[in-house]
């Protein structure tokens, strides 16, 4: 299902000649330098192709004949590489591997040169045979060149040798007699015979990947071989095929073209079955940190995300919908894809063939279940996930993101199923570590009760919900309010407050803390200016509550947070007016 929904896709862009998506027998790379040769192979110039507008120039990407694929063995592409391969000089520090790539390098193209008599692979082979690599320091951009990919250029010629049509034709009879080891067999993608790959081309812009590219599918071991069929003639997929899915995951992974999400360590592509303008609303879908209320801000770009962000306020808000998005049709089908690394291979986190209705109306359900009052007008309110994700990690850090937790949480908030139990304990583990209590941290806690475990989360309001008399809520804002207090009395600025020292023993263990803190708090109450207030409210809150817990468990320490979070934001607001 995932690679021939994949194929589809490949099918349809290939069709677009302004799509980038590479032919069948090609692929993009980034290609930095191109070496101008004369009709002997003399070298004339050096051509910088880079794009040089930016702080940093930039390799061009360029379409040249599908790249090899190869991890530590010698494999030389065709009419363009590395210099390693191309000059005999790069900056690994292994002079005889480097020797032995460009060997191979020339010797291909000698072969092929002979093979065919094409006139520009001649020049080609004759210059990589008269190449000395002690001439590569005399040339005006060496330092620059070095490891970047390089093609050939003829000086008569307005495009590089591998993109003139004679040459392109040889580089397409070459490539059919390759990958298949003459093993013909049914596809299981296309469901017709063909030559079969033994290898499927490398997919590249996997986070945390190799940089050389890895496989979905790949054979490396006896143990998973049967009926003696090696590598990949075990799952017969045609060279066409997997020429055709390779690319359009490739394609798909380039942040540029728009169909790529970040979400913690999952590398997340999607499309549609169809050209719709739904493929561009989805990222926004995911990440409307390009607008906000207070600063809808101008351009195309920002429409688009104040379009998306007014369609999920109506589906999160159950207002009608029509119009919001144009002439999106909510049945088109859509595939997501999440992928991340696992050592030489790419494992498949999750697969979702859905609708965009349905996506749509799954998403803005999770930022339901996450709505709560923000502490400041410029929090989002509709936070990304990698924001979410965020308020779990040790210093707020990427790197420390629990594992496996970006794809459960995508995967859940997809399949509108549960939350994942360590999403909730890890944020309460961090509430615990740093005592501190975000909008964001509030708003997960919220969500996963009340997804999880509405039984237990009771009706947890927006915000201050005054009527509400379960202990865990009352004991949340009572210590808000205590600790209110206590700034009204030694101030703000002080090194050690009571939510420092003792906010993770007061969720856990009330009864131990909560008397010593109510004893504290008459000697803050006496000496504030406004200790009456808090005084009377302090009260209010204690008539409801019959006595202190010995416990709380986890699920109703999490209500104790929100309640925390409730009283402050009112405690804050309060201050305001006053």
């Amino acid at each position: 299902m995932i690679l021939s929904s994949l194929t589809d896709y490949y099918d349809r862009m290939v069709q677009d000649p302004g799509s980038g998506m590479p032919e069948p027998g090609f692929s993009e790379e980034k290609i930095s330098f191109a070496l101008i040769l004369d009709t002997h192979g003399g070298l004339i110039n050096i051509m910088d192709l880079r794009d040089i507008s930016g702080k940093t120039p930039r390799a061009r990407k360029m379409k040249v004949p599908a790249s090899v694929k190869r991890a530590v063995n010698i494999a030389p592409n065709f009419l363009w590489d590395n210099t390693g391969y191309v000059l005999c000089v790069d900056g690994k520090g292994k002079p005889e591997r480097t020797a032995q790539t460009f060997d191979a390098f020339k010797e291909r193209h000698r072969a092929i040169a002979e093979r065919y008599g094409n006139s520009r692979l001649k020049a080609v082979s004759s210059f990589l045979k008269g190449w000395s690599p002690g001439r590569f320091c005399e040339l005006d951009l060496h330092e620059a060149m070095l490891d970047q990919n390089l093609v050939f250029w003829m000086a008569h010629d307005e495009s590089p040798v591998h993109a003139h049509p004679s040459v392109q034709g040889i580089w397409q009879e070459l490539n059919q007699s390759n990958g298949s080891d003459g093993y013909v067999a049914p596809c299981l993608v296309r469901g017709e015979a063909g030559p079969i790959a033994r290898l499927h081309p490398a997919i590249k812009g996997v986070t945390g990947a190799q940089p050389a590219g890895a496989s979905i599918v790949s054979f490396n071991l006896d143990a998973f071989t049967s009926y003696g069929k090696k590598q990949s003639f075990n799952a017969p997929v045609s060279e066409e095929a997997a020429f055709a899915y390779t690319s359009a995951l490739n394609y798909m992974l380039r942040r540029e073209n728009g169909r790529y999400l970040q979400i913690g360590d999952s590398s997340t592509v999607f499309w549609a079955e169809r050209e719709t303008p739904a493929e561009d609303l989805l990222t926004e879908m995911f990440d409307l940190s390009g607008a906000s209320e207070e600063n809808p801000g101008e351009g195309e770009a920002v429409q688009v995300t104040n379009r998306v962000r007014s369609y999920l306020t109506a589906l999160r808000d159950g207002t009608p919908i029509n119009g919001i998005l144009g002439d999106v049709d909510p049945d088109t089908r859509f595939y997501i894809l999440g992928l991340s690394p696992n050592k030489s291979r790419i494992a498949v986190r999750f697969w979702l063939p859905s609708t965009f209705g349905t996506i749509a109306r799954r998403v803005s359900e999770h930022y339901r279940y996450l709505s709560i009052e923000r502490q400041f007008k410029n929090q989002p309110e509709f936070p990304a996930l990698w924001q979410l994700l965020l308020e779990t990690a040790v210093q707020q850090k990427k790197d420390n993101i629990p594992p496996l937790l970006s794809g459960a949480l995508t995967r859940c908030v997809l399949t509108g199923n549960r939350y994942p139990e360590s999403l909730y304990s890890a944020v309460i583990g961090r509430i615990r570590a740093d005592k501190q209590i975000t909008y964001l941290r509030a708003a997960i806690l919220k969500a996963c009760l009340l997804r999880n475990h509405p039984e237990k989360a009771g009706e947890i309001t927006m915000s201050l919900n005054q009527d509400r008399t379960d202990t865990p809520y009352l004991l949340g804002r009572l210590f808000s309010l205590l600790e209110k207090a206590q700034t009204d009395a030694l101030g703000k600025n002080l090194n050690t407050t009571i939510r420092k020292r003792f906010f993770g023993a007061a969720s856990a263990t009330p009864s131990v803390v909560f008397p010593q803190l109510l004893r504290l708090a008459q000697h803050h109450i006496a000496k504030s200016e406004y200790g009456g207030i808090i005084d009377r409210k302090v009260q209010e809150v204690m008539q409801a509550i019959d006595d202190f817990p010995s416990r709380l468990s986890l699920r109703e320490q999490g209500v104790f947070t929100i309640g925390y979070y409730h009283q402050n934001n009112a405690n804050y607001q309060k201050t305001e007016k006053e």
